[in-house]
């Protein structure tokens, strides 16, 4: 397949989107990367879902979704379109449909956007393995075009926009019969709804591709991208990592698949879909956006214009093995304790390591950094075996060449002194050339920096220069920030990182800068544990709440948090409403879905287990649950 996704891979440029008109908004073209939350009120509670609406609003949303599951919510919808105006507010309205045409047939007359699933938009959903023959299979697609039809000559006479929003949890079993799981299924779902919405000659139209997965979310965009491309027609992009999450985690989980996406000049509006209120969402969408203004940019001319990657699939470049990076192992993490004037074992906190005077022991986190940057620092007490100590070259010289747990960090000048067969450590930039004696050096593993903001494409350029050349020496990324807010430090760090990562390079990763150790250190982790490529934790699947949820979601997901965070490995989805259930929590080993008012659905994977248990019960059953499959372990104390 041709590797085309973007403009360059290369060099930073803007896709090229038709321009959408939404009421007073122009979406796409040249226009600014939009904003834009959900509000989690009952649409049919019109004085909430206003009041929450202009606190989205002031906070700078500039497009303001409401879920609208039946008819009465879409007309209600009039209403509040009706009175935010009055008050003088006129940002346009999107109405959320899954399940019911007839809802957004209502709501494309009274609001400026309707939003589409087409995996459930007059298709089925039923988890069923079908065989669909090529006449059954059209005969299907026959019947979903007869009522999507009207949706779309609606929107056309009404001038209403439509956004056509993939979901990777909620494909059909139609698609999952022909395509399985996967991106090429999510483009092909959309690219159903676009072929009927351009046989009608209607063109006003936005994309999405979201998946709780950051890998398959940015793959089904880009090949979203490639298959418009081909057609000759780009529409906007909605971009978005459906569940995130919330705190930390659901920030460096957006950052790392809104920013890949990003960093190839891909995306027209974004939404950071957070389990906490949408207002706060917006900031931290803005500051994503922002960080793609204004870049300081090193320019050049690629030597090779070949990816060493495939975009639409993962792969991670293959590495020699140098005791334990690269090869098979995962990712490692390095902490930077060179700044500190004299290192002793309480610096080591902030990096996963505890050290007990009393029993003269250390204890480890699961979050421990697997080396520690010295520089020019003496160490002069003992560390735990399973730390690595990284120094430099001089320092080493001078007292640490018979301590094999100590490795020299080199330039390229001091590498002729190093002895052959030495392990250390390179540190080189990724825009220069790389140095022609590499290959004489069997333990040597690369760190790779630049001072520059398009570090997507120059980290991309240096390992196809590394392919090209068949060095397969393991390479660790470091990222360097000098952000003061540490919001905006770790959705920087975590979009600059994540997008290698998701292409299979990197193994390890060093983050600098002017911040805390364990935000530094937690951020690395993240991001490793946002790209799938270092699971070090619990991973929560949990989706913002909306005017569909039943129960409380961020008491619920910090509840089931505080008993469940110690379960490393274990993905555990936590869903607002049967819409958002089984499917939109796509590949969770555990599900928690709102069935009825103070009713649970609990999950085993896609599979319902128990069903309408107590809301006040229903933790203490998901914990027998995880304990029934043999997932439980004690928390260690």
């Amino acid at each position: 397949m041709n590797p085309t996704y973007c403009i360059d891979p290369f060099n930073r440029k803007r896709l090229p989107t038709s321009e959408v008109k939404i009421g007073t908004l122009n979406l796409g073209g040249d226009n600014p990367i939009r904003l834009q939350s959900m509000t989690t009120t009952d649409t049919m509670d019109t004085d909430a879902s206003v009041a929450q609406s202009i606190r989205m609003i002031d906070a700078g949303c500039e497009l303001v979704r409401l879920t609208a599951p039946s008819k009465n919510e879409a007309e209600n919808l009039g209403l509040i379109h009706q009175k935010l105006s009055e008050l003088g507010y006129h940002v346009p309205l999107v109405a959320d449909i899954h399940f019911t045409p007839n809802a957004a047939e209502i709501a494309a007359k009274l609001i400026e956007k309707v939003r589409v699933n087409p995996g459930n938009y007059a298709d089925k959903k039923k988890f069923e393995e079908l065989d669909y023959t090529d006449e059954s299979y059209q005969a299907e697609l026959l019947r979903i075009e007869s009522k999507f039809t009207p949706l779309v000559l609606l929107c056309k006479e009404h001038g209403t926009a439509m956004r056509i929003g993939t979901n990777h949890g909620s494909l059909s079993d139609r698609i999952l019969s022909r395509y399985g799981d996967t991106p090429e299924g999510m483009v092909e779902s959309a690219m159903e709804f676009i072929r009927i919405c351009e046989k009608n000659d209607y063109h006003e139209l936005v994309i999405s591709m979201k998946a709780s997965n950051t890998l398959v979310m940015v793959q089904a965009y880009r090949l979203l991208v490639h298959r418009m491309l081909e057609n000759g027609s780009c529409y906007p992009l909605h971009l978005g990592v459906t569940e995130a999450g919330d705190g930390e985690d659901g920030r460096i989980k957006s950052a790392v698949g809104i920013g890949a996406l990003l960093e190839d000049g891909i995306g027209d509006t974004i939404r950071v879909s957070l389990t906490e209120e949408p207002e706060f969402e917006i900031p931290v969408a803005r500051k994503l956006a922002e960080k793609y203004e204004h870049q300081s940019v090193f320019p050049f001319t690629p030597s090779s214009s070949k990816l060493a990657h495939n975009p639409f699939e993962y792969s991670r470049r293959i590495s020699r093995e140098v005791h334990n990076i690269g090869g098979k192992h995962v990712p490692v993490v390095i902490a930077d304790m060179s700044d500190k004037s004299e290192l002793v074992p309480a610096n080591f906190y902030g990096f996963g390591y505890n050290y007990s005077v009393t029993l003269d022991k250390w204890n480890l986190q699961d979050l421990a950094a697997d080396y520690v940057y010295i520089g020019s620092n003496s160490l002069n007490f003992e560390v735990p075996g399973t730390l690595g100590v990284i120094c430099d070259f001089q320092t080493w010289m001078e007292r640490y060449t018979e301590r094999t747990e100590f490795y020299p960090l080199l330039t390229v000048e001091q590498l002729k002194e190093l002895p052959k067969n030495q392990a250390g450590f390179l540190s080189l930039k990724a825009e220069e050339e790389i140095p022609s004696d590499l290959t004489d050096y069997p333990k040597l593993t690369l760190i790779v920096s630049t001072i520059y903001d398009n570090k997507t494409q120059l980290f991309r350029h240096f390992f196809s220069q590394l392919a090209d050349q068949m060095i397969d020496i393991p390479v660790i990324l470091k990222v360097e920030s000098t952000e003061k807010d540490s919001e905006k430090f770790q959705l920087n760090v975590s979009s600059d990182a994540g997008s290698l990562f998701i292409d299979g390079y990197g193994d390890g990763i060093w983050i600098e800068g002017e911040q805390p150790n364990t935000l530094i250190n937690s951020t690395a982790f993240g991001i490793l544990q946002a790209t799938r490529t270092r699971i070090s934790k619990t991973e929560y699947i949990s989706c913002p709440s909306c005017g569909r949820t039943l129960f409380d979601l961020q008491e619920t997901t910090a509840k089931i948090r505080e008993r469940t965070s110690h379960l490393k490995g274990i993905k555990i989805g936590i869903m607002g409403c049967i819409v958002n259930g089984p499917g939109e929590m796509a590949d969770a080993d555990y599900g928690y879905v709102g069935t009825g008012p103070g009713k649970i659905n609990l999950y085993k994977e896609k599979t319902v287990v128990r069903k309408n248990v107590a809301a006040e019960e229903a933790v203490d059953s998901l914990i027998d649950l995880i304990k029934e499959h043999g997932d439980w372990v004690e928390r260690a104390h």
